[in-house]
C-alpha cells in the first residue's frame, strides 16, 4: 500500500465515552475511515502509519443525521468507523507531546 493511500484511508481516531469503554481492557482503538476502505486496507494503515501488530478490524457504516434548519430539512454526510484490535501488549497514545 503505498503512503498516499495510507492517509486517505485512516482520516483521524474516533475518541468518544463510548469509543473509549472498550479500549481499556483489550487494547480497542475506533478511527474515522474512507467510505471505500476495506478492512484489509484499514489493517495495513494503522500497521505501516503506527508501526504495531492488528489483531482484527471490524468496520460499521454509520447513517448521518436528518437535522431540522432554517431551509428545511438537512442531512449529515454518512461516515464509516472501524474498531481495530490490536495484540496483546500493544498500544496506541494519542496525547500531543508538550
Amino acid at each position: 500500500m503505498n503512503q498516499e493511500r495510507v492517509f486517505k484511508v485512516l482520516l483521524g481516531p474516533h475518541v468518544t465515552e463510548k469509543s473509549a469503554m472498550p479500549s481499556g481492557a483489550s487494547s480497542q482503538v475506533v478511527f474515522k475511515v474512507a467510505t471505500d476502505a476495506t478492512k484489509l486496507e484499514i489493517k495495513k494503515a494503522v500497521e505501516q502509519l503506527f508501526e504495531v501488530q492488528v489483531n482484527d478490524v471490524r468496520v460499521v457504516n454509520v447513517k448521518g443525521k436528518t437535522r431540522r434548519t432554517k431551509n428545511g430539512m438537512g442531512r449529515r454526510s454518512d461516515w464509516k468507523k472501524a474498531y481495530v484490535r490490536l495484540v496483546d501488549g500493544q498500544d496506541i497514545d494519542f496525547a500531543v507531546a508538550e
